[in-house]
């Protein structure tokens, strides 16, 4: 029993979680309303949800386009090494179905049709990202819903959820900035995570035909993108933030940097998981200095 329920805590990614939660505290911590802790909580149960469900999604979909192989760089995919069966996968996709979308119906009642917007977005979302023919994560393109979904999306919808239990009526657009200015760093260093995913797999993916953007562009253009991304997601925090100790998240960021200039094969997962904390501490920063 424990060696299954630790094969399914492997198999939704504990390491991408951050992702999700990062963006929806800024949110709380930006929001002038004081915390509903109750939507908070199913905010954050939701987005972890959402997260959880496009990481299976991911899953069963590139094994069943050969993305995903035995003995893969990156981490072990249960599927690829035969350790759940398609079968099992879909029911895991269909029981985070139902409940995700159990919490998303509550966040709509409380918020209303932005809500609402937002939870059948981030759901079709999370299903072109690998489903389709044309699926956003091979075409190159799924940086720009990054930045959206795991950023200013998730991070000024949780701020309208909280207004919207004290003051839906004298909400004003204004309100909004801080939240969106702050969620946008979450989604940068979240296109931070999976330009380094893409660049450990560039030479599976062009064989796949998988054109991430590291396909499109190459190696050496993507790490000067990332560079001008971290000096934009400073950029971001000052207009959140203005001078504040927050914005000292940019220096473990621009020590990842210089990590994956220096990365190959396997060592660009330690890079992964290092750009997973640099968002855990940019939050700790804003929790402790906002």
């Amino acid at each position: 029993m424990m060696k299954k329920i630790l094969l399914w805590l492997r198999i939704i990614r504990p390491q991408t979680l951050p992702a999700s939660l990062c963006p929806v505290i800024v949110g709380l911590v930006c929001s002038p309303a004081a915390i509903h802790w109750p939507v908070a909580c199913t905010t954050l149960l939701c987005a972890l949800g959402l997260q959880i469900l496009s990481n299976l999604i991911n899953d069963y979909y590139d094994f069943r386009r050969g993305t995903d192989r035995k003995a893969r760089i990156g981490f072990r995919r249960a599927l690829a090494e035969g350790e759940v069966t398609e079968r099992q996968m879909l029911i895991a996709i269909d029981i985070c179905v139902t409940i995700t979308l159990a919490l998303g119906f509550a966040l709509i009642l409380c918020g209303g049709w932005p809500i609402m917007l937002i939870g059948l977005t981030a759901l079709l979302f999370a299903w072109l990202y690998t489903a389709t023919s044309h699926s956003l994560s091979y075409l190159g393109i799924a940086d720009i819903f990054v930045w959206l979904y795991y950023g200013v999306v998730a991070s000024t919808g949780t701020t309208w959820l909280q207004l919207s239990m004290t003051q839906t009526a004298d909400v004003q657009w204004t309100s909004f900035a801080p939240s969106f200015w702050a969620g946008s760093v979450c989604g940068l260093i979240s296109m931070l995570v999976l330009m380094i995913n893409n660049l450990r797999d560039l030479d599976g993916d062009r064989e796949t035909g998988k054109r991430t953007l590291p396909v499109r562009i190459g190696k050496r253009p993507c790490e000067i993108l990332m560079l001008l991304i971290i000096l934009f997601a400073l950029a971001c925090a000052y207009e959140a933030f203005s001078i504040s100790w927050v914005l000292l998240f940019a220096l473990p960021l621009l020590v990842l940097w210089t990590a994956v200039l220096h990365a190959e094969g396997k060592a660009y997962n330690i890079c992964l998981l290092g750009a997973g904390l640099c968002n855990l501490c940019y939050v700790f920063l804003v929790l402790c200095f906002q």
